[in-house]
């Protein structure tokens, strides 16, 4: 299913709106050379540092970096009196001391925005030092973990509990060859095997075996030790692993490894002045985060990896370890510098210019992906045993009775047999002609994901055939078989079982992927299994023709319960995922923190994100707090409603909430038009859909509240209502502010409450913001083309949208329709459409919800007069035009 797969291979088609291949490399261009150092200016705020001891410097894009063809910047370079390097541009100002080896914290330097500056690499540990575990080449089942206090750096490293598992880093300037001390800091208690005695672990240096490693139980988890060893070592840098092997018992956390010379009797202190993670490294001061998934925690998570922003305003992405993305779409290791230091990063200098730092991002790594159209709408899935009768007779009736939209049909695993878990057959029971089942779920206008686990029974049917086309799978302990996708054979046969459904109509996958669920994985270091398998869903369906995303966790694997990041990060599934969050819990407190998560992530560029709408776990709801997770799922990039067979449909609660669950759902698929040209803004400038408030208005970071594109804030309801309403707090930025429900005004800056009963949620539109919505209810998107539009716009400022359409998949022709508000004349122009697709309106209806506005004397549509109506009580004009041609200009004018 791939174009070819080689070594750690899958294909690679990057989603920019458009399937791209992975272009050869561009001429290096805007190129600093300085003896082993070499600098690449890509923007006034992003520049290149390659450092190369053998001056074997690497012009091939890489999995994360797959463009470096920015736009020409001017900038300034010299040799300053004191032998630096210096590197001037608009925007920041570089300094490197010539000469002086491998990038470090005390040789490399950068000015922005009147800020000094740091950066150290991750991936390079001097000889002296301590090398972080956490940042170095996780082997097996190793993973980095957070559960325990007092290590140093981001984390430390569990789950080496079986052999292969263990760490490997690279020491450089090891002076000459000989011996040096070797020291592990490591925490080993009683574990679930009721002991707490001495294990072992062993070493290899470079490609020889090295000394067994001793270590006594430590007092606790939270406690730790240091064990030494003699270790004979290269000049230059030498690859140091610390692993279980098979006759090892393993079982021990490892915080850091240092090498320093033989007399050394202390262990090198920590640098603790950055955040430092495997792929990258900043200041403390972060703007947010990432996480892998938010899976059944027992309380509300309390760390995220960070992304780029920090309030520092720069930031290191270490890409020197990422394998290389070929022009004939193969992956492949880098080459080997042998002994020689080796540096590769992308260093991020943009002040407080935030949407800048994420626009070098998305020119770097790939536009983040612009989903199916339907992608926008509503979500439904349910972990329930449903059959083709539940489906075609009691649910969708249900939804159409109610006038409840739904766009996503997700069918999640009880589907299969013989097992409901790992099996890859429909269950005949449920479904007993799935193509029949397929084919109406088409003409419903409904797509269809199925919910799978990377995982094989021995006795599914599939099992023989796809063994023996793997090589030979291995067995998890148990009676189910692992996949390893780094490994072409197996990945092949891995997506070959997804065939037969897609031939029936199945559109996309659910890869429910946690160790709990499947723990197969990609054994190369070099890349992590989201990363992997991710990019190999959305490049199958691209090859069919449509828009290709995986529907799955992000940026790195989780084992044991433990998440670990590995050394890419999650920069590229920004570009291929639409991020399943995971099994969340049902309370207040988590609805608030996942008000907070979908903005926080904006700080790693990542921008489709897909919380379960009401929460996996909880049955039941309270009403207030089901309607309050409804609205909250309105305003966010996907809105998918999910539960561990629980309830998540309004007829299922009271009149009150059901009567708003249904009103804010089909709000939802109104903003559509609205939301999918912020989902293309994305795609083209690496700003979000939802956008934290600093990203418009730096220094607010307000964890309550976000912007919906530019012309929304949302700060939805997440405590319980009090005599019948709840409230917000809500800081109101600058200028005139409008309620999009009442028609309240606002003007700040301002700290207000807003009070809403469950009919309502705080909304508030800039003056002059544009909101296109559709007028008439449709089931879905796929029901009519889009012939009657809302242009819902605030009185007090001048103001402008861009309203994208193309069409709703693969990829083709588009067309953008300018909307102008002029507050002066107090006139709408609709602008003549630019572009033309396939199946696009040649005409259509305009609505203007004009609020924030005194009554008009008048109203002309084109010149002509024309009817209108005023609401006293929320201060809103509405206007309605009949059909205008969709390729001329048109102005409503009051």
């Amino acid at each position: 299913m791939l174009l070819r797969t080689f070594a750690l291979a899958t294909a690679l088609s990057l989603i920019t709106g458009t399937a791209l291949a992975a272009p050869p490399p561009a001429p290096i261009r805007s190129v600093v050379t300085d003896g082993n150092a070499r600098f690449q200016v890509l923007s006034p705020t992003l520049i290149r540092v390659e450092y190369a001891e053998d001056r074997k410097f690497e012009d091939a894009t890489t999995f994360t970096a797959i463009n470096r063809a920015f736009t020409q910047t001017p900038y300034t370079t010299k040799v300053t009196a004191d032998g630096f390097r210096e590197i001037r541009t608009s925007g920041l100002t570089l300094r490197y001391k010539r000469d002086s080896g491998p990038f470090t914290r005390t040789n490399l330097s950068m000015v922005v925005a009147g800020n000094n500056a740091a950066p150290a690499f991750p991936s390079y540990c001097a000889i002296g030092s301590a090398c972080e575990a956490e940042n170095g080449l996780l082997l097996g089942r190793a993973s980095t973990a957070y559960d325990h206090t007092s290590h140093n750096g981001s984390g430390f490293v569990a789950g080496i509990e079986k052999a292969g598992a263990g760490i490997t880093v690279n020491v450089s300037g090891v002076p000459a060859a000989g011996s040096y001390r070797l020291a592990v800091r490591y925490a080993n208690a009683t574990g679930g095997d009721g002991q707490n005695t001495t294990r072992t672990l062993s070493t290899q240096l470079n490609d020889a075996a090295g000394p067994g490693l001793s270590l006594p139980p430590t007092g606790s988890w939270d406690s730790w030790s240091t064990i030494n060893t003699t270790v004979d070592l290269k000049a230059g840098t030498n690859s140091v692993t610390v692993r279980q092997s098979p006759t090892d018992s393993g079982k021990v956390n490892v915080d850091s490894i240092a090498v320093t010379p033989v007399d050394t009797s202390t262990y090198p202190p920590a640098d603790k002045g950055l955040l430092s993670t495997a792929y990258g490294a900043g200041p403390t001061s972060t703007l947010g985060g990432w996480s892998r998934a938010l899976d059944n925690p027992r309380q509300v998570p309390s760390y995220q990896h960070p992304g780029i922003l920090n309030r520092d305003g720069w930031y290191l992405l270490d890409d020197t370890r990422t394998a290389l993305l070929n022009a004939d779409h193969v992956v492949s290791s880098r080459p080997s510098h042998g002994t020689n230091p080796y540096q590769d990063g992308y260093l991020f200098g943009y002040g407080r210019d935030y949407k800048q730092a994420l626009g070098d991002l998305n020119t770097l790594t790939g536009g983040t992906n612009l989903l199916p159209q339907s992608a926008y709408g509503v979500w439904y899935s349910r972990y329930h045993a449903y059959s083709t009768d539940d489906y075609q007779k009691t649910l969708l009736p249900k939804f159409r009775a109610a006038k409840v939209p739904i766009d996503w049909l997700v069918v999640d695993t009880d589907f299969k047999a013989p097992s409901t878990w790992n099996g890859w057959n429909w269950n005949a029971s449920l479904f007993p002609n799935p193509k029949t089942f397929m084919d109406w779920t088409r003409d419903e206008g409904l797509s269809v994901a199925l919910n799978v686990h990377p995982t094989i029974a021995e006795d599914d049917p599939q099992f023989a055939r796809t063994n023996a086309a793997a090589g030979g799978l291995e067995l998890d302990g148990g009676k189910n078989y692992l996949f390893d996708w780094s490994k072409p054979a197996q990945l092949a046969a891995y997506q070959a079982l997804h065939k037969p459904f897609e031939d029936q109509g199945v559109r996309a996958w659910w890869l429910d992927y946690c160790q709990y669920c499947g723990g197969s994985t990609a054994s190369n270091p070099q890349v992590a299994p989201d990363n992997l398998i991710n990019q190999a869903y959305a490049d199958s369906a691209t090859k069919r023709g449509l828009r290709g995303f995986s529907f799955a966790r992000v940026g790195g694997a989780e084992y044991g319960g433990i998440e670990s990041s590995y050394p890419m990060g999650p920069w590229s599934e920004r570009r291929n995922t639409l991020q399943f969050t995971g099994d969340t819990p049902g309370s207040w407190d988590f609805l608030k923190y996942a008000v907070k998560f979908t903005a926080d992530e904006a700080a790693a560029g990542l921008s489709n994100v897909s919380h379960d709408i009401g929460s996996f776990h909880g049955d039941h709801l309270p009403d207030d707090q089901y309607a309050r997770w409804v609205q909250f799922g309105t305003f966010q990039p996907i809105d998918r409603l999910h539960s561990d067979h629980a309830d998540r449909l309004p007829w299922e609660y009271g009149a009150e909430a059901g009567a708003s669950a249904t009103k804010f759902l089909q709000l939802r698929e109104a903003l559509v038009p609205y939301t999918y040209s912020l989902a293309r803004n994305a795609n083209q400038t690496g700003v979000p859909i939802v956008r934290p408030m600093y990203l418009e208005y730096p220094g607010h970071d307000l964890p309550g509240q976000y912007m919906y594109g530019d012309n929304l804030i949302v700060a939805p309801i997440t405590t319980p209502n009090v005599n019948g309403a709840g409230s917000a707090s809500v800081w109101v930025p600058p200028g005139v502010w409008t309620d999009y429900f009442t028609g309240a005004g606002y003007i700040g800056p301002a700290n207000v409450t807003i009070s809403a009963p469950l009919d309502r949620m705080p909304v508030l539109v800039k003056a002059g913001g544009i909101v296109p919505t559709r007028t008439d209810y449709v089931d879905n998107q796929k029901q009519s083309v889009l012939t009657q539009l809302t242009a819902n716009v605030a009185a007090g400022a001048n103001g402008s949208f861009s309203l994208y359409q193309d069409a709703g998949e693969g990829h083709g022709s588009s067309a953008t329709t300018q909307l102008t508000w002029d507050d002066r004349a107090h006139a709408l122009t609709i602008g003549a459409a630019a572009g033309q697709y396939p199946g696009a309106a040649e005409s259509r209806a305009y609505t203007l919800r004009l609020s924030n506005s005194t009554r008009p004397t008048s109203v002309t549509v084109d010149g002509r007069r024309t009817g209108w109506s005023y609401d006293e009580n929320t201060r809103t004009v509405t206007v309605t035009t009949g059909q205008l041609s969709t390729r001329s200009p048109h102005r409503i004018s009051l």
